[in-house]
């Protein structure tokens, strides 16, 4: 039973990273089918403007605060969780899994010589991860159910997408019963990140929330926007849900029911 949290109306479950990965591990073990989001601060946000990311992140067997700021939130709120649970890490948790309960990985997304080299990197960290199959991001809407059947095909237990938000949740969304794999996952630009491609923040920066600045001063042109909108929403959010927590004007919370993997 995995207690969960109401946090900026987004279920959040309270695991941390080996939380995470012992979900993964039972789920593929018990036959049944589910799917885990990585939420941070911008995709938080954005989910209040976009009901389809909503929707597929509320039908997630399990759902993971990738973001300090949400589990600083979560303890003012006093509906702790326990640790962010990153995306790009989670992926090495996921991949040593599917490897120790035997079952084939898949990837998608990136360019076709970064997820190569992604496949390569785990595979010297987990020697006997076993991909059954290595493909790009990059492919019209046309072609997305050409893409689902060769995942099918591969035979598959763990899919794990990197195509960005809300395209990489789109494609599962829309896919999902044709994939027929156990387990999937989408994890932006986390390829770019194990190829070594996109440098992630020192772990200061992590610690102390600043993350978002450090990819925000890489692609500046790309992010300044978004993450100023989505931040000040986020500031804006908080100091309500504060405020109405502390003069009891909402319930504090306690943990809700444990969500159960999509069957």
């Amino acid at each position: 039973m995995t207690p969960s949290h109401n946090i900026l109306n987004c279920r959040f479950d309270a695991v941390n990273e080996a939380g995470a990965a012992q979900w993964a591990r039972e789920t593929l073990r018990s036959g049944k089918r589910g799917h885990i989001s990585t939420v941070n601060v911008a995709i938080l946000m954005m989910m209040r403007s976009d009901p389809r990311l909503k929707q597929y992140i509320d039908d997630s067997g399990l759902i993971v605060a990738d973001g300090q700021p949400l589990i600083w939130l979560s303890k003012l709120l006093r509906k702790p969780l326990p640790e962010r649970v990153a995306g790009v890490e989670l992926v090495h948790e996921l991949v040593n899994v599917a490897s120790q309960e035997n079952a084939g990985i898949y990837l998608m997304g990136a360019t076709q010589d970064i997820v190569e080299d992604v496949a390569k990197k785990l595979s010297e960290q987990t020697s006997n991860a076993q991909f059954v199959g290595v493909q790009d991001g990059y492919f019209s809407h046309e072609e997305s159910k050409a893409r689902a059947q060769a995942i099918r095909e591969s035979g598959a237990k763990l899919l794990i997408v990197a195509m960005g938000v809300p395209r990489q949740e789109q494609f599962l969304q829309d896919h999902w019963e044709e994939l027929n794999v156990q387990l999937a996952i989408g994890v932006g630009g986390s390829f770019d990140v194990i190829a070594g491609r996109t440098k992630r923040a020192p772990q200061w920066m992590q610690t102390v929330g600043l993350e978002w600045f450090f990819r925000m001063s890489q692609e500046p042109r790309r992010l300044a926007k978004r993450y100023f909108i989505t931040n000040s929403q986020f500031i804006w959010l908080s100091g309500w849900a504060l405020l109405g927590h502390f003069l009891g004007l909402g319930k504090t919370g306690t943990p809700s029911d444990a969500r159960q993997p999509l069957t």
